[in-house]
């Protein structure tokens, strides 16, 4: 595994390797994430291989800015823009209609993909540098401790590391659903900070 800082250099890099279909782990706002280009199939299947992970369990993205989440979710619709407005970049992770193109493993099927805009500059970064969005699943074997720092990776099969520094621990962001008003894993971000942002809209 290639070590390379946060820098210009190394981030193009990385975003060669994503191209290539590699695993790329990078540094986020809680723990180190594995990066894949999501429409790659091939290289969202090779994610799951490095994780041993279930392909029951959908894949988070993460993206740079608002105008990167439409090439991923095919609409926002008013009130998730309220909750993007408001919270992004930060810890609130959005589910949103998935776009076509995006693999069924990528979802586990369902019909709508996670999305965050994340407060790590480093990530968003990596997203401008390769380009659109980017897979954020923790840099792990499924059931270990998730990595802080690049000493921590302990996986065959990542191709490069973005070495972001030792990352203190935070809580996992907020994951809520805009237009139902429910929230699917509870955060950061509270019900109340969302009930406030959603201004007139009705929640259930």
């Amino acid at each position: 595994m290639k070590t390379v800082p946060p820098s210009p250099d190394g981030l193009a890099e990385a975003a060669e390797a994503l191209r290539a279909g590699s695993v790329v782990a990078y540094p986020t706002e809680t723990v180190y994430g594995l990066a894949v280009d999501p429409f790659s199939e091939a290289a969202v299947r090779r994610l799951f291989e490095v994780k041993g992970r279930s392909d029951d369990k959908p894949v988070l993205l993460v993206v740079a800015d608002a105008a990167q989440l439409h090439s991923v979710a095919a609409e926002v619709s008013v009130k998730a823009a309220a909750y993007i407005e408001a919270f992004w970049p930060g810890p609130l992770s959005l589910l949103f209609p998935k776009a076509d193109g995006l693999p069924d493993l990528l979802t586990a099927g369902q019909p709508q993909v996670c999305v965050r805009c994340p407060a790590c500059v480093a990530a968003r970064d990596l997203c401008r540098a390769f380009g659109g969005a980017l897979t954020s699943s923790s840099a792990n074997r499924s059931g270990e401790a998730p990595a802080r720092s690049v000493a921590a990776l302990d996986l065959p099969g990542i191709a490069l590391a973005i070495d972001g520094g030792t990352l203190g621990p935070q809580p996992p962001s907020t994951v809520f659903e805009p237009d139902t008003g429910r929230i699917v894993r509870h955060g950061p971000i509270t019900g109340e900070q969302l009930r406030e942002a959603g201004g007139q809209f009705t929640w259930p």
